[in-house]
């Protein structure tokens, strides 16, 4: 990290470029701003000028944001936490897959609605790569939509057809590369120096070797290794993932000042959130694993600084699939004086609920919930199920310090059972990306309906039995603290997609199995509960709404782990007047209620107080009775 001083910026003559508005939210945040990026840049002898000439970007980005969006970031500047209340829901959805374009998913509005979705992620739809892009995550041009789901006048509307129903659009902004056919890289490849340092190059072989002895590999099987020789540069570029995505150089302060700007263009055209993709690795240092170094939470405050000025309304998620011990930095946790995302994944809750019920054992998730740190305010986790990557069990391993009790051969059963390796399997799940070291603990892939047994459910009984899995995982999302999200088609039970297209995709990438079209026919049905997606569409709806009146769930109510008698039953408090009770088992089983309170079950209305019955994989939500 830089430490030179730089030239002190004099804010109020660059406030001076800006909008009343925007020049004052500069002068409450450029100090933080000049601080993140004098630590980053501060050696530079050309950072006075450079500083300067972003803060005139700056100010014309927060200039040419359109009127309704300026209304947007008085409202939300006023009601901060707007986005931490009990009715707020998430859903995550393909374009493509879910309305076939951009303008087709605005047809999908009221559906949203019914569901009671506030908040929608659509995976990447800015142009990516022709041939192989990785989901759409090789982006080749940060300014155009993917021409095959529209133009950029089609993401005009939506976002503003998405805000007339009061939903937010999240969009993935890439953080950490770009395709090989970006127009950076074309010029890198073609020559232009200037260009050549947005990437890292490594000139020979002995520097690649030296590099990746302390780095991990994210995809051993599809892509090994961590760099990509480019005859045209006569180098290695640094390719953490695929091949065709070359990492950006984050220590070249146009890469910053370009991304940056990319940003509050597309917050200008109405994303409202940003999924800061692959946030942790965007920092490079030989010697390290690359991931989580100091300087990425430096970047991250900058960003967040830039939106604060620009586009307050705009939240930043991270995309950081990390052990949650290290994951509350992301967050803001411990450093008080400084603030990165609003939002962030907690992906250990997630794996940590599969685990607990494939072992019908929830010690996992007590470790994760002591582990999980109390969060500064504003902040929230986003608490899922699944979603369009893997399950990654190493976030569940054991850390130095010994916090953590889940050891490779414990997940690797768990992970073998959800991937139907096990005889007594409901579970029709994959494994991540095939190959590798041999015995290494890989993630799993599947649909929330293949991974709990309703694609292989015979008869009613079971069928009954693998919904109250699907519902009780859920409602642990809801439950837990946090934006609770669906991902496109769990609410209408649908399964792994088996077309010929997608298991010839996913020989390279088995992710594509848990990336299905929208089943229209299930669709049709999800108002008719007699039907199998229906059944799914018409419970979990009953629990958002009922979620809805519960203001003990707002995410930052505090939660409480409750004990329990046994290990299967799982019990959360939130606040003082409401707990909820999980079992993770197959067999009925009694959790004690606190105290000598009267409770009152949400669902049945019904009072209780001492032993609180449980059936197999039931979920029951209460509220404490006036004394």
């Amino acid at each position: 990290m830089h430490t030179g001083s730089g030239s002190a910026p004099k804010l109020s003559e660059l406030a001076g470029h800006f909008e009343p508005a925007a020049a004052a939210r500069f002068l409450q945040q450029g100090d933080t701003l000049h601080r993140a990026l004098q630590q980053l840049y501060g050696d530079d002898a050309n950072f006075a000028g450079w500083f300067e000439h972003l803060a005139h970007e700056l100010a014309q980005a927060a200039a040419q944001r359109p009127a309704n969006l300026k209304e947007l970031d008085t409202a939300r500047c006023a009601g901060p936490d707007w986005f931490l209340g009990q009715s707020v829901l998430a859903y995550c959805a393909y374009a493509d897959r879910f309305g076939g374009s951009l303008l087709g998913v605005a047809t999908r509005i009221p559906y949203l609605q019914e569901l009671g979705v506030n908040v929608l992620h659509l995976l990447p739809f800015l142009r990516a790569r022709a041939g192989d892009n990785d989901g759409g995550f090789a982006v080749s041009s940060f300014e155009e939509v993917q021409p095959s789901l529209g133009a950029n006048e089609d993401l005009d509307r939506l976002t503003a057809e998405l805000r007339r129903a009061g939903i937010s659009l999240v969009a993935d902004l890439v953080l950490n590369h770009v395709a090989d056919d970006h127009e950076w890289a074309i010029a890198a490849r073609a020559g232009d120096r200037s260009r050549q340092d947005f990437f890292h190059v490594l000139h020979d072989e002995t520097s690649v070797h030296q590099a990746e002895q302390s780095l991990e590999e994210v995809f051993p099987g599809a892509a090994p290794g961590n760099f990509t020789y480019v005859p045209q540069m006569g180098g290695w570029v640094w390719t953490t993932f695929y091949p065709y995505q070359w990492d950006l150089n984050y220590a070249n302060p146009q890469v910053f000042f370009q991304i940056a700007i990319a940003m509050l263009r597309l917050a200008n055209r109405g994303v409202e959130i940003f999924r800061l993709d692959s946030a942790p690795f965007l920092w490079k240092r030989t010697g390290t694993t690359c991931r989580n170094l100091p300087e990425v939470h430096t970047v991250l405050a900058a960003l967040r600084a830039i939106v604060e000025i620009c586009a307050p309304a705009v939240l930043l998620m991270a995309e950081a699939i990390v052990p949650v011990q290290e994951l509350g930095p992301y967050l803001g946790v411990g450093m008080p004086a400084r603030r990165e995302c609003h939002i962030a994944y907690h992906s250990s809750l997630m794996a940590a609920s599969w685990a607990s019920l494939v072992r019908e054992d929830c010690t996992a998730l007590r470790q994760v919930s002591a582990q999980t740190p109390p969060l500064p305010a504003l902040a929230a986790w986003v608490t899922y199920v699944r979603c369009h990557d893997d399950i990654v069990w190493p976030v569940l391993q054991t850390d130095e310090a010994g916090a953590a009790a889940w050891l490779p051969d414990e997940l690797r059963h768990v992970a073998a059972f959800l991937q139907g390796e096990s005889a007594s399997s409901y579970a029709r799940g994959r494994a991540s990306f095939g190959g590798g070291e041999p015995g290494a603990l890989h993630g799993t892939n599947g649909m929330t309906a293949a991974l709990v047994g309703l694609a292989t459910a015979s008869g009613a009984d079971e069928y009954a039995a693998a919904l109250q899995r699907m519902l009780l995982l859920y409602g642990l999302a809801m439950t837990f603290g946090g934006i609770p999200l669906i991902y496109m088609g769990d609410e209408l039970g649908q399964g792994n997609d088996d077309s010929e297209q997608a298991l010839r995709m996913s020989r390279l990438d088995s992710r594509w199995i848990q990336r299905p079209p929208m089943d229209t026919a299930r669709l049709a049905q999800h108002r008719d509960p007699a039907s199998a997606a229906g059944a799914v569409f018409t419970s979990l709806r009953s629990w958002i709404g009922l979620r809805q009146s519960q203001p003990a769930l707002r995410a930052d109510v505090p939660a409480t782990v409750l004990s329990t008698a046994h290990a299967a039953v799982f019990g959360l408090g939130r606040g003082d007047r409401f707990v909820a009770y999980f079992n993770f088992s197959g067999q009925a089983q009694l959790a004690r209620l606190p105290g000598r309170a009267r409770w009152r079950d949400l669902r049945s209305q019904q009072s209780c107080t001492g032993l609180l019955p449980l059936d197999p994989w039931q979920m029951r939500w209460l509220t404490r009775e006036p004394a």
